[in-house]
């Protein structure tokens, strides 16, 4: 791509706060971008060959909420990434990433997170600092089981499909604000399925197909009726 293209990007970026550049084959993160640090709101940087983020300048976008590099390359994110307080939505999916810079929870604006199709090996606990977020999807990665410390996640929808999940905290079912569980085409077996996500918890939505039980033997545990109460009334609200 030439200058002259990417002179006029960064114009007419400087205008709108938008700053979308995709499927370009770009192999880094435009440096042009930093004299626009103080008004971009959107940066769309998919479909490229980036494999990192300049630490120097990425923290720098004081106003940034949206932040998209999907199908990129990345293999891991600078702390300085962290800076960002105004960012609601980051999505990197389908990258190499396999864990979070450990000052992730200081994205205090964040309300949607995409980290489908990386190679994360557990479930972030940099993730239950953030106190709005939202949705979480962080399916297609390599997510063996799911810690206690998911309790405090304050999420309203997680996505964990496609992942080798065996293993899955009872405190799932606290999650205050946790409506719908996505754990399709994991490992889990009935037995390792807490009752209390059926019998106590805030879930309304439980997907679960393509693990290793009948979705018919779910049917029979203790306290399903009790999820069928809220899946109802939720399904009517939505009607």
């Amino acid at each position: 791509m030439g200058n002259s293209a990417l002179r006029a990007h960064v114009e007419t970026a400087q205008k709108t706060g938008v700053f979308q550049l995709k499927d370009r084959g770009l192999t880094e993160f435009p440096s042009e971008l930093q004299k626009l640090t103080s008004n971009l709101r959107t940066i769309d940087l998919s479909n490229n060959k980036i494999d990192s983020l300049p630490p120097l300048i990425i923290g720098k976008f004081t106003l940034l909420k949206s932040l998209s590099l999907n199908n990129n390359k990345l293999t891991v994110l600078p702390d300085e990434l962290c800076n960002l307080k105004k960012l609601e939505t980051l999505s990197l999916n389908n990258n190499h990433l396999r864990e979070l810079p450990s000052t992730f929870g200081q994205l205090s604006a964040l309300k949607t997170l995409s980290l489908s199709g990386n190679q994360l090996g557990a479930l972030p606990p940099q993730l239950c600092c953030l106190r709005h977020l939202d949705v979480v999807d962080l399916s297609k990665n390599q997510i063996r089981s799911i810690p206690d410390t998911v309790g405090e996640l304050q999420a309203i929808e997680l996505n964990l499909n496609q992942n080798q999940i065996s293993q899955l905290s009872v405190k799932i079912s606290c999650c205050p604000r946790l409506k719908v569980l996505r754990l399709e085409e994991n490992c889990l077996e009935l037995s390792m399925l807490p009752q209390s996500i059926l019998s106590d918890s805030q879930i309304c939505l439980l997907a679960v197909e393509g693990n290793l039980f009948e979705i018919k033997k779910l049917r029979e545990l203790e306290g399903y009726d009790k999820y069928m109460e809220r899946f109802t009334a939720t399904k009517k609200k939505f009607a």
